[in-house]
C-alpha cells in the first residue's frame, strides 16, 4: 500500500529530524554510535506518538484531512526546531 502524500511528508520530517541529530552528535566509538542510534530512534518514536496523539483525533481514513496534515507538519517542525536548539545548547557547553 502506498503512503498518502501527507503521511509521506510527515515521515520525511521525521527523517530530517534524525539527520539533523546525526550532524550534532557524530561519535567516533562504535558503542557510542549504537547508543546514539537508539536515542534517535526513541526521539523519532516520541515525535510520532506525540504528534499523532495531538493531531489525529478520530479514526484515520485513507487520507489525512487538511487540518490533520497541517497539525502533523507544524507539530513535527516544532519538535525538530526544539531538538536543534537543545542540541546547540549542549554543543556550547
Amino acid at each position: 500500500m502506498d503512503a498518502s502524500p501527507e503521511l509521506q511528508q510527515f515521515l520525511e520530517l521525521c527523517c530530517e529530524l534524525a539527520m539533523r541529530l546525526c550532524r550534532f552528535a557524530l561519535l567516533p566509538v562504535s558503542l557510542m554510535q549504537e547508543k546514539h542510534k537508539m536515542m534517535m530512534s526513541e526521539m523519532v518514536t516520541k515525535l510520532t506518538n506525540v504528534c499523532w496523539d495531538k493531531c489525529i483525533t478520530s479514526t484515520p481514513g485513507s487520507k489525512f484531512s487538511s487540518g490533520e496534515t497541517t497539525c502533523l507538519t507544524n507539530c513535527a517542525q516544532r519538535y525538530l526546531d526544539m531538538t536543534v536548539i537543545i542540541a546547540k545548547r549542549f554543543e556550547m557547553q
